[in-house]
């Protein structure tokens, strides 16, 4: 009635992440960590940039009020995804952890 189904093979695995400019790219040991330091870095950047803005706006040097909103909200949206990730990780280890062997 089915079919068996046939083995997947010749696939390459898919790239996690685009390291940072400045970074390493991470090895095969430091997949994860190295992973994991580069949504760090990347969501500190865009908050830094987003202090910028904000700080330009307000001594008058030029920023303006909706590249201002943009680039705050950019940072809370960034800020919000990194926090999901994080908790999705956090929950796949903790149910790893139940896992009985």
């Amino acid at each position: 009635m089915s079919t068996p189904l046939a083995p997947v093979s010749n696939v390459a695995p898919a790239p996690l992440a685009t390291p940072l400019p400045g970074s390493r790219a991470p090895g095969p040991a430091a997949g994860f960590g190295a992973l994991f330091e580069n949504a760090v870095r990347g969501v500190e950047n865009v908050r830094q940039e987003s202090t910028q803005a904000v700080e330009k706006f307000l001594t008058g040097e030029g920023g303006e009020l909706h590249t201002t909103v943009l680039a705050t909200q950019r940072a809370e949206l960034a800020f919000q995804l990194f926090l999901q990730v994080r908790n999705k990780v956090v929950e796949a280890y903790q149910e790893i952890m139940r896992m009985q062997t």
